[in-house]
């Protein structure tokens, strides 16, 4: 059974296929206009960064290929839940919709970046850095006790690596597809550095930190040998959603479904991915918000 689609807003419901499907669905660009752009330098690098919400910073990372109107939704959802999404432009074109080409181009542009380091193993990639003082602004701009991160797909390792600051209180791994490769040792990398894996690894002892990870269970490019691993790492410290897309699952998702929280997300209460998101903001709510907010 396919996932049907959603006719309202001309929104998905998990039909698209991340490379793969042959009926690419064409949205309109979304012009973003609930959002403040804000363009935003540390240390000579700069990016914009979209903003919209109040309350307590929850800073998106987006997928490839960059802030689609999928990952822009993610972003109404948190604000809609009483946080503030901030959404950095890191490639792509912001509101651009994702298409199949689209992704191809901007990924393989990627792969050359030099801050990224996108296919270096056991090293921390130079945009690490940017992405610490964003969260660090964040914290300061929005306040609250902490802020939570979401990294996606391409981006999904870094909001590990993040999780080495104390300011950031639940880091969120969705389809964290980095490093790619055919060996064992690829799909058990994390893609963190030796030493900031061991932080992260205290702080889930000193700060009671848990890890969240989201993933299909036949996704190919997020192997279930990284979810192994990372059970192996943080123990209960780590909160794994797998997402039933075996052949005749219950909900229809595709072998190749990909983007819990935005290609493959449907607001259904029963759905897996709606229940998915309302974990990661369960646990957003206990460590972000003060009780009775």
């Amino acid at each position: 059974m396919t996932r049907p689609f959603r006719s309202a807003g001309n929104k998905l419901s998990g039909s698209l296929r991340f490379f793969a499907d042959t009926r690419i669905f064409y949205r309109v660009n979304d012009r973003l206009i609930d959002f403040e752009k804000r363009p935003t330098s540390f240390d000579g690098v700069s990016y914009d960064v979209f903003v919209a919400g109040t309350g307590p910073a929850i800073v998106v990372l987006p997928e490839v290929p960059g802030v689609t109107p999928d990952v822009a939704d993610c972003g109404r959802r948190l604000a809609a839940a009483g946080y503030t999404a901030w959404i950095p432009s890191l490639f792509g074109t912001p509101g651009k919709p994702l298409t199949e080409r689209y992704a191809a181009t901007t990924l393989a542009k990627l792969c050359v970046r030099k801050e990224f380091l996108a296919f270096a193993r056991g090293q921390r990639a130079p945009i690490t850095d940017w992405m610490r003082s964003l969260v660090a602004h964040a914290h300061e701009q929005s306040g609250g006790p902490g802020v939570g991160v979401i990294g996606m797909c391409f981006t999904g390792g870094f909001a590990l690596a993040l999780a080495v600051d104390p300011a950031v209180l639940v880091p969120v791994m969705s389809q964290p597809s980095l490093p790619i490769g055919p060996f064992r040792q690829s799909r058990r990398d994390l893609h963190i550095s030796p030493d900031d894996l061991a932080t992260v690894k205290q702080r889930t002892i000193d700060d009671n930190l848990c890890v969240i990870g989201l993933r299909f269970t036949k996704d190919s490019m997020v192997p279930v040998d990284r979810f192994t691993r990372l059970r192996h790492e943080f123990g209960e410290a780590f909160i794994g959603v797998e997402i039933d897309s075996s052949k005749g699952n219950s909900h229809g998702y595709g072998r190749r479904s990909h983007s819990v929280l935005t290609t493959e997300f449907s607001p259904d209460a029963n759905d897996p991915t709606n229940e998915a998101f309302e974990l990661v903001l369960t646990h957003f709510g206990q460590k972000l918000l003060e009780p009775g907010t």
